[in-house]
């Protein structure tokens, strides 16, 4: 790791493998035989055709995405797709079952709730979001249109896993992922819809990836805005506009370390939970940080704390920002903090920043 550079725990934009940052260094003036830097390049250009097709195959390769399944390079973050999915999807029965487990759920349903009848199946906030309610399948609506979840939750540090993840039967199951997509495998068959920001594991912010089944395109209600509607774009390859060129760029060579260096999603995934474990470990057995969320609902990806004391969790923030270890201030709705260690984070980032929280413990107690 370059001297000069910090350990940033940001819940994103994320810090960003020094690998990709090199190459794209490298290339930054001339990719390849183009005499110009990809941010100048058009978007129509054949040097463009390939990179772009060349991140979607990638992003293909690392997440298994089977036949009958679009990829769609698109703008606007996460929150445009709380308005996109309504628009698109709930335009038979006109009704959707949502599960809150977060702010970020909780905003999609609320964006939901002006196109259609979003009934609330399950929720964790009457314990501020710390676990992830059970879904019984009995209480969902098999005329809805989509059953929508938040994957992992930024915020509060809880995750779906593929044993609480809702059986939606033949509804299809719409997901946000944009803080654990490509941190571990993930059976896309079981989704109708997968959403996610780029830039916590993908790449830089600008850029929204959506996986969607074939057969959820071409319905959206008929005032849906151009822009909104998933036919054009899959319809465009996703170039009906001047797509986030660099930034999918950037993507391709965050997938190009992922299936490289990194040895692909399994072995990320193991050291997703080597670095997860490494920091719970010392959470459970400190007497001065306390971690906010128990069990199997922890995440891999985003991992809250606090000392109880909200004087203390400024110093220890303020000390550690000294130390090279940045962000990790919660987030202003819950306070304390909070460590995000994504894909890019490499275990050295965690155990400095361990070490660090074990010399503070000792001169706090």
């Amino acid at each position: 790791m370059a001297t000069n550079r910090v350990y940033n725990f940001s819940a994103g934009p994320s810090m960003l493998p020094e690998w990709v940052l090199e190459r794209a260094s490298s290339e930054m003036l001339c990719y390849g035989s183009s005499g110009q830097s990809v941010m100048e390049m058009s978007h129509r250009s054949s040097a463009f055709e390939q990179i772009i097709g060349d991140c979607e195959a990638s992003l293909r390769r690392a997440l298994s995405i089977p036949e009958g399944y679009r990829v769609l390079f698109l703008q606007g973050g996460a929150s445009s797709q709380f308005a996109m999915v309504p628009l698109n999807l709930l335009t038979r029965s006109g009704k959707a079952d949502y599960v809150i487990t977060g702010q970020w759920a909780k905003k999609a349903w609320q964006q939901g709730r002006v196109y259609g009848e979003c009934r609330v199946v399950a929720s964790s906030e009457d314990r501020t979001y710390s676990y992830i309610p059970q879904v019984d399948p009995a209480q969902l609506d098999p005329a809805a249109d989509y059953l929508h979840i938040c994957y992992n939750n930024t915020i509060y540090g809880t995750t779906f896993s593929p044993r609480t993840l809702p059986v939606s039967g033949s509804v299809p199951l719409v997901a946000d992922m944009s803080s654990s997509i490509l941190s571990e495998p993930v059976d896309i068959s079981r989704f109708g819809l997968i959403y996610a920001g780029a830039q916590k594991n993908m790449g830089p912010a600008g850029l929204t990836v959506v996986i969607i089944r074939e057969d959820l395109i071409g319905h959206a209600m008929e005032k849906t805005p151009i822009m909104f509607d998933y036919k054009t774009h899959a319809g465009a390859g996703s170039m009906y506009n001047t797509p986030p060129t660099y930034a999918i760029y950037i993507c391709k060579l965050v997938l190009d370390w992922l299936q490289g260096p990194m040895g692909g999603l399994e072995q990320m995934a193991q050291r997703n939970r080597e670095k997860a474990e490494l920091l719970y470990d010392y959470l459970d057995q400190s007497r001065l940080f306390s971690p906010t969320v128990q069990g199997e609902d922890r995440s891999l990806m985003n991992v809250p704390f606090v000392t109880g004391d909200p004087a203390l969790d400024a110093a220890f923030v303020k000390e550690a920002e000294q130390a090279g270890l940045v962000n990790l201030k919660g987030h202003r709705s819950v306070g304390g903090m909070r460590a995000s260690i994504y894909n890019a984070m490499p275990i050295e980032g965690v155990k400095k920043l361990v070490a660090f929280m074990q010399a503070f413990e000792s001169d706090h107690r």
